[in-house]
């Protein structure tokens, strides 16, 4: 709920493995740069606690960046009681790589407790990067009004689902998910691999986007590469993922700043 003269206060997550979060970080500020009631304050994990008890809302780039015990509460809590998070592209995911000289197989533990059940899926594996056509699962709705299918080259992500998240955008695919050790059962069924959705929890709601891939030169160093040689911006290349970005913003800014249902 907004504060003094409307003023709305966010707290954006961004950090992790294995992406260029500096470019991500920057994509989003300035997106939220373009909302001018809204005061921003910046962290790399979820030691933010003060932070997010004052925040309207929350939004979360990261790969691989576990909350603890309390910051999971903390997490729920915020949502539980009104607030608006826009949770992208790897935030629900928990990756342990291979361990030297064993299997090639990175791992997905399930470590992330009852915030998977807020977030409403958990990672498990992505096949090759390469493009595919995202296609839009209800038309109707505000936040993906006018986009027809559109073609992306990200991570397609394979999730264990939690609820029933009200999916706006998914893609296809079934098939192996090679270097995860659960990448030849979790993608063997057909069914539609949610890209956008909404979850409820509480009086707040989640706006999970998976798309937002982007890597640099160097972000590969923990895995023993020096540099890939590429830099790679995947999805933010595309307009249509950027208009649905900036309308998922736009959308958590609105319930910030409207009173919590049932108040």
């Amino acid at each position: 709920m907004a504060g003094p003269a409307g003023r709305l206060d966010a707290v954006l997550v961004c950090g992790g493995r294995w992406h260029d979060v500096d470019f991500a970080r920057l994509r989003l500020l300035e997106l939220l740069a373009d909302q001018p009631r809204v005061r921003t304050r910046v962290y790399q994990d979820y030691d933010c606690l003060p932070a997010l008890e004052a925040a309207d809302l929350l939004v979360t780039y990261t790969c691989d960046v576990r909350p603890d015990t309390g910051q999971r509460e903390a997490l729920a809590d915020f949502v539980e009681r009104g607030g608006s998070w826009l949770a992208l592209h790897g935030t629900n995911s928990v990756i342990e790589p291979p361990t030297p000289g064993g299997p090639r197989l990175f791992t997905t533990p399930r470590l992330l407790g009852e915030l998977a059940g807020v977030l409403g899926s958990q990672f498990l594996a992505h096949p090759p990067i390469e493009p595919y056509e995202v296609r839009v699962t209800r038309p109707d709705h505000p936040l993906v009004a006018g986009i027809g299918p559109f073609t992306v080259t990200d991570e397609l992500y394979v999730c264990e689902l939690h609820g029933e998240p009200e999916v706006l955008l998914h893609a296809e695919y079934t098939g192996p998910c090679r270097g995860f050790a659960e990448g030849d059962t979790a993608a063997l069924d057909d069914a539609p691999r949610p890209v956008l959705y909404l979850k409820r929890h509480g009086r707040g709601e989640v706006c999970y986007f998976t798309l937002g891939h982007c890597r640099g030169r160097y972000d590969m160093q923990d895995l023993g590469v020096a540099d890939t040689g590429r830099v790679d911006r995947g999805p933010w290349e595309a307009p249509e993922f950027r208009t649905v970005l900036r309308r998922c913003l736009e959308r958590a800014v609105s319930r910030a700043a409207a009173p919590p249902p049932g108040r």
